[in-house]
C-alpha cells in the first residue's frame, strides 16, 4: 500500500463521494477508485458500501479508516519534525473561524499577519462549533478560533482574551432608563436569537437562564444565523440581543446608546485557538496568538478578573 492509496481512502470518506474525492485528491475518479481497489485487495477489506449515496464506510472499513488517519497524521508529524530546525514561519495553515466571531475579530489582524508572515499562506473558514471540532478530529483543519472551554482531552485551548457581553435594546425600550442589566431583567420573549447551532445561542439562553420561547408577543417566531441580521430586528421590531463587544464595536454613535452593560459578575465568553495535541505547527500558533492580541482593543486585553463570569458554551 501507498501513502497516496491511504489518503484517497480518507478523501473518500471525508466527501462520502468518489467525484469530490478525486477532485480534492487532484486525480481522475478512474484513477482514484483504481488505487482504491488495490488497497482493498492488498488489507481483504472492503472499506466502502459503493451500493449507497452517500457513500459509507463499511464496519471494517471504519477501523481501518481511522488508523488510517493516526498514519497520515503520523507522516505529517514527521515532516513537521524534520522542518523544525527552520526557524522561518511558513506553510499552509487552515484556521476555522465560528460565525459569531468572524467579521469582528478577522479584520482585526488578518491584514497585519499577512504583513508580518508572508511565507504563511492562511486560509480562513466560517464554521460553527461542532463543525470545527468535528474538522479538527478528521485534520480538516489546523485549528479554531471559538469560544471555549470545550473540555476535550484531545484538544488544547490556547486562550487569547475574555470578551464581555452586553445588551442592545430597541431605541424605546424600558430597561434603557437603567444604567446596568441584570439577568433577572431580561424575559423569553423579548430576545431575539439566533439559530441553533451557534454555541453563542447557548451562551445566551445560559445566560438569562431561560428556554427557548414558544412564541413572541408580536406574533413572529424569527431566528437568525447572524449578529448583523438580530441588530436589525432589534431596530426595527423592539425587543432586545445579546452582542460579543466586539460585535458594538462599529455601531453608530446613536446605536451606542442602546447598550447596556450587565451588572457584575459580567457574562463573557472566553476566545481560544483550538488545536490537536498531537499538532506540531506551533509557530504559526504562536504567531497567531501575538498577532491577534496586538489587534484587539486595549481595554479587553487580559481582561480577567472577579467580576467576569465566563459562560459555558453548552
Amino acid at each position: 500500500m501507498s501513502l497516496s492509496q491511504i489518503e484517497y481512502a480518507l478523501a473518500v470518506n471525508r466527501f462520502r463521494n468518489f467525484k469530490k474525492a478525486a477532485d480534492y485528491c487532484h486525480v481522475t475518479q478512474p484513477t482514484l477508485s483504481m488505487q482504491l481497489q488495490k488497497f482493498e485487495e492488498q488489507i481483504g477489506i472492503i472499506l466502502f458500501d459503493r451500493s449507497k449515496s452517500p457513500t459509507v464506510p463499511t464496519l471494517e472499513g471504519e477501523r481501518v479508516l481511522e488508523q488510517a488517519q493516526i498514519v497520515i497524521r503520523d507522516y505529517h508529524k514527521m515532516l513537521e519534525l524534520a522542518r523544525g530546525s527552520d526557524q522561518q514561519v511558513e506553510g499552509d495553515f487552515h484556521l476555522a473561524v465560528i460565525p459569531t466571531m468572524a467579521p469582528y475579530v478577522v479584520p482585526l489582524f488578518v491584514g497585519k499577519f499577512m504583513v508580518d508572515f508572508p511565507k504563511v499562506n492562511l486560509i480562513i473558514t466560517e464554521m460553527q462549533t461542532e463543525v470545527i471540532i468535528e474538522a479538527l478530529d478528521r485534520d480538516e483543519i489546523d485549528a479554531g478560533l471559538m469560544a471555549t472551554p470545550l473540555k476535550r482531552d484531545n484538544l488544547i485551548e490556547k486562550v487569547l482574551f475574555y470578551e464581555p457581553f452586553m445588551l442592545f435594546l430597541s431605541p424605546l425600550h424600558a430597561l434603557l432608563k437603567k444604567t446596568k442589566i441584570k439577568d433577572n431583567d431580561l424575559v423569553p420573549e423579548e430576545i431575539w436569537l439566533l439559530s441553533e447551532g451557534h454555541c453563542f445561542r447557548n451562551q445566551v439562553l445560559s445566560v438569562c437562564d431561560l428556554r427557548v420561547p414558544k412564541s413572541k408577543k408580536v406574533g413572529v417566531s424569527f431566528e437568525s444565523g447572524n449578529l448583523e441580521t438580530l441588530k436589525q430586528m432589534v431596530m426595527k421590531s423592539g425587543g432586545y440581543t445579546l452582542l460579543p463587544q466586539l460585535a458594538t464595536d462599529q455601531l453608530s454613535t446613536a446605536a451606542k446608546k442602546q447598550l447596556r452593560p450587565f451588572q457584575a459578575p459580567i457574562p463573557t465568553r472566553e476566545v481560544s485557538l483550538v488545536y490537536s495535541r498531537s499538532f506540531l505547527k506551533e509557530k504559526i500558533v504562536n504567531a497567531l496568538e501575538k498577532t491577534i492580541i496586538e489587534a484587539l482593543p486595549i481595554e479587553m486585553r487580559n481582561l480577567k478578573g472577579k467580576q467576569f463570569d465566563v459562560v459555558p458554551i453548552d
